[in-house]
């Protein structure tokens, strides 16, 4: 009966459009809750009330990462992972709890039970970790490690100056068609279908950044035929798992740690803010569903960032110029 319950809220959630890597997280938590409450005698969606919640949040906290999986044979080995049985984070565990509490609300709209068995006091409390950010030196070292006479280095280098130029996520990225560029306006449509949010939108990027891309361009079209802006030896789009693993590769040519492509995407919105720009604005380009998802980056602005900007954004001294 809970089986059922969810495959046909699955399959709601590809009638939404959902992006494909969202409902997977979706199924897959709901399969590991199933499990749960199979071994508890829970066999119906009424019967979940917000004591079993919090009874399953104890459990997770308790059993450790990996330990339990949908399936019993699981090819991926994960007794040999280096974290195998260790603490699951409260950031896996509210990301459980967010994921059933959108199928908990979706059974209440369809007069499945009455209520949702989440309540906001059972997210746990998060320590914030500061967004990795990437000095201009160890930028400028990160570049000049990649050989430019290979095709696929010359491409990622691309890659991650345009990330940092517009902020825009290395999904959206990838997925970048040669006419989604506009070459005169300076500008790129990131389609629907492409974007975490499922709404288009246009990222912008710099004087710079558009004479790099006419001149990748020209290169890419005369090596590889393929529709895609990036792509790989055999002109299809790069895979964001392969990207990932190429920047990490890089970053330890020169020393680096912590170095992923979300990291130029949060460096983007640090430099936009401490050159001036408004939250508001920086929302939009990032393609936030909202502004206080966006206000997460001032958390990030040091004593020393704060007094940077001050000194650009003195009222007085603009007043005496």
């Amino acid at each position: 009966m809970l089986l059922q319950d969810v495959e046909i809220f699955i399959e709601h959630c590809t009638e939404k459009g959902l992006a494909a890597k969202t409902i997977a997280s979706y199924e897959q938590t709901l399969r590991l809750l199933i499990q749960y409450l199979d071994a508890q005698g829970i066999h119906r969606i009424d019967q979940i009330t917000h004591t079993v919640i919090r009874d399953y949040v104890r459990c997770i906290q308790q059993r450790g990462k990996y330990t339990v999986a949908v399936s019993s044979y699981s090819s991926n080995c994960p007794e040999r992972r280096r974290d195998y049985g260790k603490k699951v984070s409260p950031t896996t565990i509210n990301n459980y709890l967010r994921n059933m509490s959108v199928f908990f609300n979706w059974c209440v709209e369809e007069g499945l039970m009455l209520r949702s068995p989440i309540k906001r006091g059972d997210y746990l409390k998060v320590e914030r970790k500061p967004l990795e950010f990437v000095s201009d030196e160890d930028f400028r070292r990160l570049l000049k490690c990649m050989d430019i006479s290979r095709f696929s280095e010359y491409r990622d280098s691309i890659i991650v100056q345009l990330l940092l130029d517009t902020g825009m996520r290395i999904s959206e990225c990838l997925l970048i068609h040669v006419t989604d560029v506009d070459l005169r306006k300076h500008c790129i449509y990131l389609p629907s279908d492409h974007t975490k949010g499922k709404k288009g939108r246009y990222v912008f990027y710099s004087d710079k950044m558009a004479s790099m891309l006419q001149r990748w361009l020209k290169y890419k079209d005369r090596y590889r035929d393929s529709d895609f802006l990036f792509c790989t030896n055999q002109g299809k789009p790069v895979e964001v798992s392969n990207f990932e693993k190429n920047i990490t590769k890089y970053a330890k040519r020169v020393g680096l740690v912590n170095i992923h492509p979300h990291v130029f995407r949060n460096n983007f919105a640090k430099r936009f803010l401490m050159n001036g720009g408004d939250i508001y604005t920086l929302s939009r380009l990032l393609g936030h569903s909202s502004v206080t998802i966006t206000e997460q980056a001032y958390l990030d602005i040091t004593q020393d960032d704060l007094a940077e900007l001050y000194r650009k954004h003195s009222p007085l001294k603009h007043m005496t110029k």
